[in-house]
């Protein structure tokens, strides 16, 4: 049993999206007392747009309403106060989308009553170059090529778009996000991750306005090919530079490469717009350079270094392909210099380095000669560059007066080129990296899965019990209680009210012994001599209370002292720290480093959004510098790294079921090769009534739920879960031909890595999968059947699959599968299920007719059949 997978999109949803990225009929009105409509005015004349263009200038509603055919898109240079009389106008005419260059007071607010979607306010506009579309504020026409640049600045995509016309880039759209009133980053990635046109995104913003749409759609965009982003001004809004990581940390998880400045922007834009990545080709970071100079091949050779680039190390067998195909006058082997007249053998060499199973990435770099013919040479590194099939070749052809033609020339034959070793190295990083994020973002976990059993009931009278006494702050004890409460082991300790009772502590604990003051109104205890270690008897534990109450008192007299946390000292480890804290931009966040009272200054923090699972979790602890030192290092004995990960997983899922909880810190963490242990915590409620918002859907537990078959077992069906995917790759391979055929439209023998990745990897705001599960004798399980739904972009239709593995068919699976997706449909605001089956595919089609589904044939196919029911 089995039907497609392919995403059905009705007539409606694709016309609404059209009107605005792919319009027929666009519509001008402009008042040309603004600036800006002379510039829209002749951008769209001259454009050469293919639909039909009107350019009326200002009409009032009555002659909106007169217009002789509805607009699909109409663009809106008019005064504030005109801009809400012309929307609702061009709405009931039965235009759905318009762009506003100019200031709006409100927009978002008209949107919401007209029931038009726009860019703005503030838009450069839209250009599409392949349907001559040019409704944009551009200096120049852009050309027509495979780049999209999404942004909310005019200025820099003027400049973008200034520095493509000269490196003869093009693009298949241009869109101004604006101030983001409206449509934003989120719908413009959508329409990109489906157009075939585009080849590669860049991305300028400033402002994400719903962070679980926007990451979900870069995740998108960023499974089929390259996206960059850029952002001006995160360090002058924020100069700690937190913002910024946790930013970094929000596109590493979609896949999306983040660059520094426009300069990176725009080498990493020569290289995507003219390289052709190989499928399948390798995420690696070894770069080859062969060089008409020595100066030239150092220079490049410490850029690739100093950007955390690798020198590929050439095999035996490379080396001597390159002896025999090369004439004498070369030395070295990375970088490999040639000769300064060396002709036709700097793209060959580049050719035979390219093909090199040790090489990622060629850079092939040229120096002016007195008295060469450079036409040839050009030439033989224009057709490496094309004729390579396995790793890229870019070209450093370096000078201005004499070079600076040619580069127009192998930028004019579609070669990626630079003007500097630096600029031709930042190139192939950014595609490295591109390559090594986006294969990070659709890694393929393992099948361990940390099995968490919280008390989440201890919790919740933890925190009411702080809300009670009015208190926002929990107490150091009350912190540790939490992370005890899922698992996370805490040192032992006990509260004490007064010195007397501190003491008694102390005995009964066992020394040695840590004191700590105990207060709300403290959070840097050690400040202040708030902490004492190592005490190793009563008569020490009395004298460092007294001095700790002595001192606050006259350092701290407004502080409240509510007695003491006596512990038990904990032994020899390494200092961690990892906290939860929350972003105004992407919300909540984990971050993890070297702990100690001296971590702030460190500043080795990695960070990473919530939810983690282990493989998540060793992942941002790798990107810690001090994860060297967790492996083993001199006398740093190697920790308990999987107790490490745990740890954060326990955190992250801490983040997942209490959202009141703004921050949570744990420091230090001791860890050894014995575990971890939570030494010192601190957590902080949000206000009564505010809870946060994760950027990326949590695992729904709620949609859990055992099965019986009619045969009497019981399986468990669930949503489906990133470890899956090795479960789900062997059920594919257990499914007959005919159900391979009948379920993906075509015969596949091995499901690709990155399909088994988007399908085990899901967003469960945007779709649900059901897979039913028989646990193993090793703990392990069995994929037996899978339900798919898939919402579109309206929220209110979504497409569906179904598969059931043979050895369940007539046990009612599928049509339990389905019901799980009804139910789930209802429950999340989907109205309307579509699907489409080979009309062949006899026993699916009366499946679904059983359910209540309504069939016809498709008009644009006649072997497929359209399946459609209301919820």
């Amino acid at each position: 049993m089995s039907l497609s997978t392919s995403l059905a999109h009705h007539s409606a949803l694709r016309f609404r999206e059209q009107a605005l990225y792919r319009p027929r009929h666009v519509l001008l009105l402009a008042d040309p007392a603004l600036p800006a409509s002379a510039a829209l005015a002749a951008n769209l004349a001259a454009g050469g747009f293919g639909g039909t263009l009107a350019m009326p200038g200002l009409l009032d509603p009555a002659g909106i309403a007169a217009l002789p055919d509805a607009p699909d898109l109409a663009i809106l240079s008019l005064l504030p106060e005109a801009l809400e009389p012309a929307m609702a106008a061009l709405a009931a005419r039965g235009c759905h989308a318009v762009v506003v260059p100019g200031p709006a007071r409100g927009l978002a607010g008209i949107c919401q009553r007209t029931g038009m979607r726009a860019l703005g306010q503030g838009s450069f506009g839209i250009c599409v170059p392949g349907i001559g579309l040019n409704a944009s504020l551009s200096h120049l026409a852009p050309r027509k090529g495979r780049l999209a640049l999404v942004g909310q600045s005019s200025a820099l995509s003027r400049a973008v778009l200034d520095w493509a016309d000269a490196e003869a880039v093009g693009f298949s759209h241009v869109i101004g996000i604006g101030e983001n009133d409206d449509l934003g980053f989120a719908h413009a990635l959508d329409w990109l991750s489906r157009d075939p046109g585009t080849g590669a995104i860049l991305l300028e913003l400033r402002r994400i306005k719903n962070r679980r749409m926007f990451i979900s759609a870069a995740r998108a965009a960023a499974r089929m090919r390259p996206v960059v982003a850029i952002r001006a001004g995160g360090r002058l809004a924020d100069p700690s530079g937190l913002a910024d990581a946790v930013m970094d940390a929000a596109l590493r998880r979609a896949g999306v490469l983040r660059v520094a400045g426009l300069d990176d922007l725009l080498s990493a834009a020569e290289t995507l717009a003219r390289v052709k990545l190989v499928p399948g080709g390798g995420a690696g970071d070894r770069i080859a350079l062969v060089a008409n100079s020595s100066g030239l091949g150092l220079l490049a050779a410490d850029a690739v270094l100093a950007g955390g680039g690798r020198m590929a190390e050439l095999s035996e067998d490379s080396r001597q392909a390159l002896e025999i195909g090369l004439r004498p006058g070369f030395s070295g082997h990375n970088p490999l210099i040639l000769a300064p007249n060396s002709g036709n053998a700097l793209g060959e060499a580049a050719m035979m380095l390219a093909a090199a199973r040790q090489v990622d990435a060629v850079i092939a770099l040229h120096a002016p000669v007195a008295g060469e013919d450079a036409a040839p040479t050009a030439a033989t590194l224009s057709a490496a560059a094309k004729a390579t099939r396995a790793a890229p070749i870019l070209v450093c052809w370096a000078g201005q007066s004499t070079a600076g033609a040619q580069r127009g020339a192998l930028a004019a034959a579609g070669v990626a080129v630079f003007a500097t070793p630096e600029a031709a190295v930042r190139g192939a990083l950014h595609l490295l990296h591109d390559r090594q994020n986006r294969a990070a973002a659709a890694e393929l976990p393992g099948r361990q899965v940390l099995a968490l059993q919280p008390d989440r009931a201890a919790v919740v009278a933890i925190l009411a019990a702080a809300r009670a006494e009015g208190r926002l702050s929990l107490a150091e004890d009350e912190a540790l209680a939490v992370l005890a409460a899922y698992g996370l082991p805490v040192v032992p300790g006990r509260v004490a009210r007064g010195v007397t009772e501190a003491v008694n502590a102390a005995a009964r604990i066992g020394f040695p012994v840590v004191l700590k003051l105990r207060s709300p109104d403290i959070a840097r205890k050690t400040e202040i001599g708030g902490v004492a270690l190592g005490l190793r008897s009563t008569v020490a534990v009395r004298e460092a209370a007294e001095a700790m109450l002595d001192r606050a008192r006259r350092e701290r007299p407004e502080a409240r002292i509510d007695g003491f946390l006596v512990q038990r000292q904990a032994g020899r480890a390494q200092e961690l720290r990892m906290r939860l804290g929350d972003d105004a931009m992407f919300g909540p966040y984990i971050a993890f480093g070297l702990g100690g009272t001296a971590a702030d200054l460190l500043g080795d923090e990695g960070f990473d959004l919530p939810p983690l699972n282990q493989a998540l979790a060793q992942g941002l602890i790798g990107r810690c510098r001090g994860a060297a030192i967790l492996a083993g290092y001199r006398d740093h004995p190697a920790v308990d790294l999987d107790a490490v990960a745990g740890a954060l997983v326990r955190l992250s899922q801490v983040a997942v079921d209490f959202p009141e909880i703004e921050s949570l810190g744990v420091n230090p963490l001791f860890a050894d090769a014995a575990g971890v242990v939570a030494v010192d915590a601190s957590l902080r409620l949000r206000p009564s009534g505010e809870a946060a918002l994760l950027a990326i859907p949590p695992y729904p537990e709620e949609w859990v739920a055992p099965w019986q078959a009619k045969s009497g077992e019981t399986l468990t069906v669930r949503p489906i879960r990133p470890e899956d995917a090795e479960a789900h790759a062997e059920m594919f391979r257990r499914l007959a031909p005919e159900d391979v055929r009948w379920r993906f439209f075509s015969q596949l023998r091995e499901l690709p890595a990155v399909q088994v990745a988007r399908m085990t990897q899901i967003d469960y705001d945007r779709e649900m999968a059901f897979v039913a599960a028989r646990r193993r004798a090793d703990g392990t399980e069995e994929l037996l059947g899978v339900s798919r739904l898939i919402r579109e972009a309206d929220g209110t239709t979504g497409e569906f699959a179904v598969v059931v593995d043979r050895a369940m068919k007539g046990q009612g699976l599928g049509r339990h599968l389905m019901q799980r997706l009804f139910d789930w449909a209802g429950a999340t605001g989907i109205k309307t299920i579509v699907g489409q089956i080979l009309a062949d595919n006899a026993p699916m089609l009366a499946f679904i007719r059983a359910l209540g589904f309504a069939t016809r044939r498709s008009p644009e196919d006649e072997e497929v059949v359209e399946a459609r029911r209301e919820v």
